[in-house]
């Protein structure tokens, strides 16, 4: 063989060799591809996200913004193709996914709860293959934790929310002039029952209060009394602090006093059939200033925030609620390129700080982070500016907490199965009493019974 053929074949050696290894990285590294952004033909990428409703959300404004500014330079439109609850999204997706009958394409973008990932992951888009460390320390460290799952980061902070106690205080005020009650045991979760209790007296059978999730309740009280709720994959239901935990929520909810109706407490709320709950700061989108009587007229009310209970010797522990951002990875490199020019802009402090403050949740940058609940008084909205001054009592001493990974069925079957439970010891216990029982031995028997079931409960 001569030395031109020789150099010929080694060449073309190298050349199915260099091929080879482009194909083989392709996805993950973008090996050959020349794909870029062009201002001239920008790429269009759908979104569907919880934040409001189609005609009022503030995600809307924002992608509004992005639209006009960062997207028009770079080539990039973030079409709003669907605004819906998170449960209606996750349904969707699954649809999508498994491409059922009558379901919609994927979108290129989409707000969802980590319990999404792993019937999504072959799909997702890998945001630190494309994000280096300077783009990623713009993140509350605490908050960009929560997208990693197996050390894989899928999921991006947008905005959180945390839970405190929303309180209507024109109706606990009565409460409170007529009995003594003390809005000082709001701290403590064995007092607030207590109150709930009293209430339910007081009132001739209304419930004070409601746990808007369960679950939510058991995490944050065990993880602040030191003793994580998820032990090796499985929930510790067995421990001394979960039964004093469970025991001290079944007493209200079994004698009355503490609500136990599927669903939030927006609705009792609106009628006054609830006047206090433990919930979302993200609820703030939806609270009135008025409640509705039964003969159809409107009373106004003033609603206070407080810091969320601790059990006596626990630690406050600050529950980080609320969906990230994720991408459906796609062959067209433009697409997954827009999806981080979009990402990058709504992490920066401005465009993550305006966003926040306008839907009434916690900024996940972490320079408006402190810039913002060191300042309340600089937020225009009156009832955001509330919220924040209460967050600003807890963000310093609090610890984050996010929701464990891979628990979708045991968040599930304790929040499910706990509003059942104790939804019937409710009304075994009205009967019981009727008939003569012992009040207090009655309840006794039905929160031990209760928590026998919760140990067994299965949907």
């Amino acid at each position: 063989m001569s030395i031109v053929s020789k150099k010929f074949s080694a060449s073309l050696y190298s050349m199915l060799v260099l091929l080879l290894l482009c194909l083989v990285t392709a996805f993950s590294s973008g090996c050959g591809s020349k794909a870029s952004l062009d201002p001239a033909k920008p790429v269009t990428l759908t979104i569907w996200h919880v934040y409001g409703n189609q005609t009022n959300s503030p995600f809307n404004d924002t992608i509004e913004k992005f639209n006009a500014s960062e997207g028009k330079a770079k080539g990039v439109i973030v079409k709003v193709a669907s605004v819906s609850s998170s449960n209606v999204i996750d349904k969707a997706l699954f649809a999508s996914a498994k491409q059922d009958p009558g379901a919609v394409p994927l979108p290129d973008l989409f707000t969802a709860y980590p319990r999404v990932i792993p019937a999504m992951h072959d799909k997702l888009l890998h945001w630190d293959k494309y994000l280096d460390k300077e783009d990623l320390a713009v993140y509350q460290p605490e908050f960009l934790a929560e997208g990693y799952q197996d050390k894989e980061l899928l999921m991006l902070p947008v905005a959180k929310s945390t839970e405190l106690l929303f309180v209507n205080q024109t109706y606990f005020d009565r409460f409170a002039a007529a009995t003594g009650a003390s809005t000082e045991d709001f701290a403590d979760y064995d007092k607030l029952f207590e109150l709930c209790r009293k209430y339910y007296t007081w009132t001739g059978g209304k419930n004070m209060c409601q746990l808007d999730d369960f679950y939510n309740y058991y995490l944050t009280s065990m993880a602040s009394l030191g003793d994580p709720l998820i032990k090796d994959g499985k929930p510790d239901l067995a421990s001394p602090n979960f039964k004093r935990i469970f025991r001290a929520a079944a007493e209200p909810a079994i004698a009355g006093g503490l609500g136990i109706e599927k669903g939030y407490a927006a609705d009792a709320w609106k009628t006054a059939d609830l006047i206090s709950n433990v919930g979302s700061t993200a609820a703030i989108l939806y609270m009135r200033d008025y409640v509705t009587n039964p003969d159809n007229t409107r009373e106004t009310i003033v609603t206070n925030y407080y810091p969320c209970p601790v059990f006596s010797g626990g630690k406050v522990t600050l529950l980080q609620r609320g969906v990230g951002l994720l991408a459906i990875k796609s062959t067209d490199e433009r697409k997954n390129l827009g999806a981080v020019v979009f990402a990058k802009w709504l992490a920066q402090e401005n465009s993550n700080l305006n966003f926040a403050m306008q839907a009434g949740y916690l900024p996940t940058n972490k320079e408006a982070l402190p810039k913002l609940l060191n300042n309340p008084q600089d937020v225009h909205n009156f009832n955001y500016r509330k919220l924040y001054t209460c967050l600003q009592q807890v963000y310093k001493k609090g610890t984050w907490l996010h929701l464990p990974h891979k628990a979708a069925k045991i968040q599930q079957n304790l929040e499910y199965g706990s509003k059942n439970i104790l939804r019937a010891a409710h009304q075994q216990y009205l009967q019981e009493i009727a008939g003569g029982a012992n009040p207090q031995q009655t309840l006794d028997k039905l929160v031990e019974e209760s928590y026998q079931k919760l140990l067994n409960y299965k949907q």
